[in-house]
């Protein structure tokens, strides 16, 4: 046990959850916050416990090979956005691949499974197309950024380097506006005044910009002539809208919008396919990236004509589309009902008629349709962080499709339930990592299962 307060020289092994530094003294486990793999530094140790200890990095005595400057300004060192950008982008990979391994391996004990080396960007930066910026109000001046680590205190961020560029410009407007026509910042601890956030999302492919302003009520001071300033000045400013979100909670969007200009909408592209995105759409945060993932799902579930797929978690319908390009028939399933609506009329603006969508719970809607005669050869599934409900993976197996796609936004409950799959008769024959959030420590996944008899 180490000695809270005194000063150790740590050697960084590994980089463990949510970017922390897992080092090592005399064999003792200490986290330190900053540490890349093989550097050794001294720490001061903050918190001791029989097991390990925490410390905070007071010299860096031998740099890791792995460390690299720092794109974005040093007063943003403690935004909690990139928690591993001082580490060489192909290390990054590396320790990624690494994680999935090795999950699947002690949570999922499948050790006779293929894991490709995850699939990184060519260039890393800037591939964020939704930004959500929290506004606060310091020394009476407005305050627009990312909060610190472990905080609810902002770092104000003029320049964010994995944020789509026009973003920086937007900023600079907001926060123009808020001085100019004094608007009242929301205040999370007294629940007072209007503006709490602002979000934008960007169209890459189209070019397309929505910006939307998150109030404490239902009406903000001059916004006609903001839209003015905006359509003038941003490129690509297609609507401005306000949703309202009065609830004293750290959820960030209401229910309700009002469109203040344009059409509340926005398109994108993915592949050949078109996506009208809302304000309270979920549409994937790097779509070049979205699109390698989901050729990858389409190679794995290796579809003909007379083909019928189950895609379970459908979201908007992304994944559902790309499908029916290839399929006879794909059905849709999200307990989100306007993601529904979404990917009922993104089905339409693609002229797809092979796509039904249902809404609900899956673990409800999949064996009421698998009762109903409704049967799928294949089955897609990209549940949520929690992974896929029992019932869920209870009614694939009773449906006895020839593949598996299983699309995972979290190795652990990947592994946990490929594991349920293998132990009722379904292999995992490869995992393809996907770095869809570069600079950070999470890492999308993709996975082909097929009957072990296949």
């Amino acid at each position: 046990m180490l000695s809270k307060d005194k000063m150790y020289v740590v050697d960084i092994v590994d980089i463990g959850q949510g970017g922390v530094g897992i080092g090592k003294f005399d064999g003792f486990t200490v986290f330190v916050d900053g540490g890349l793999v093989k550097d050794k530094i001294k720490v001061k140790i903050t918190k001791s416990k029989k097991n390990y200890a925490v410390g905070e990095i007071v010299e860096i005595i031998e740099p890791s090979p792995f460390r690299v400057e720092r794109k974005c300004p040093k007063e943003l060192k403690d935004c909690g956005g990139c928690q591993i950008q001082e580490l060489d982008y192909q290390k990054q990979l590396d320790i990624k691949t690494n994680e999935v391994k090795q999950v699947i391996s002690r949570i999922g004990k499948l050790d006779d499974v293929v894991i490709h080396d995850t699939l990184g960007m060519e260039h890393p930066f800037r591939y964020r197309n939704k930004a959500q910026f929290p506004i606060q109000k310091k020394d009476n001046m407005p305050v627009i950024g990312f909060y610190k680590k472990k905080s609810h205190d902002l770092i104000s961020t003029d320049e964010c380097i994995i944020q789509h560029e026009v973003n920086d410009k937007i900023i600079k407007i907001i926060k123009t506006y808020i001085r100019a026509y004094n608007v009242s910042i929301y205040d999370e601890k007294t629940h007072k005044g209007l503006l709490r956030h602002v979000v934008t999302k960007v169209g890459f492919t189209t070019g397309e910009v929505m910006i939307v302003l998150v109030a404490n009520g239902k009406k903000l001071p001059y916004l006609k002539e903001l839209a003015s300033v905006l359509k003038e000045n941003i490129p690509g400013f297609k609507t401005l809208v306000v949703n309202v979100n009065t609830q004293k909670t750290n959820v960030i969007l209401g229910n309700e919008n009002r469109i203040i200009y344009g059409d509340g909408k926005i398109n994108d592209n993915i592949g050949d396919l078109v996506f009208e995105i809302s304000p309270l759409s979920f549409f994937q945060v790097n779509p070049l990236q979205t699109e390698v993932l989901y050729n990858k799902a389409l190679e794995y579930a290796n579809l003909g004509e007379n083909d019928t797929v189950f895609d379970i978690y459908c979201g908007i319908g992304t994944i559902s589309l790309f499908l029916a390009q290839k399929a006879k028939k794909v059905y849709g399933i999200e307990i989100v009902e306007d993601a529904i609506k979404d990917a009922k009329r993104n089905a339409k603006i693609n002229n797809m008629d092979n796509v039904e969508f249902y809404v609900g719970k899956a673990e409800e809607v999949v064996p009421k349709m698998y009762k109903e005669g409704k049967r799928a050869n294949v089955v897609v599934v990209d549940p949520p962080r929690k992974g896929c409900d029992e019932k869920v993976l209870d009614t694939i197996i009773s449906m006895q499709p020839d593949r598996v796609v299983y699309v995972s936004c979290n190795p652990s409950t990947l592994a946990r339930d490929l594991a349920y799959l293998n132990e009722r008769g379904y292999k995992c024959h490869e995992i393809q990592p996907v770095d869809m959030f570069p600079h950070s420590v999470h890492v999308e996944n993709v996975a082909w299962l097929s009957k072990a008899d296949n």
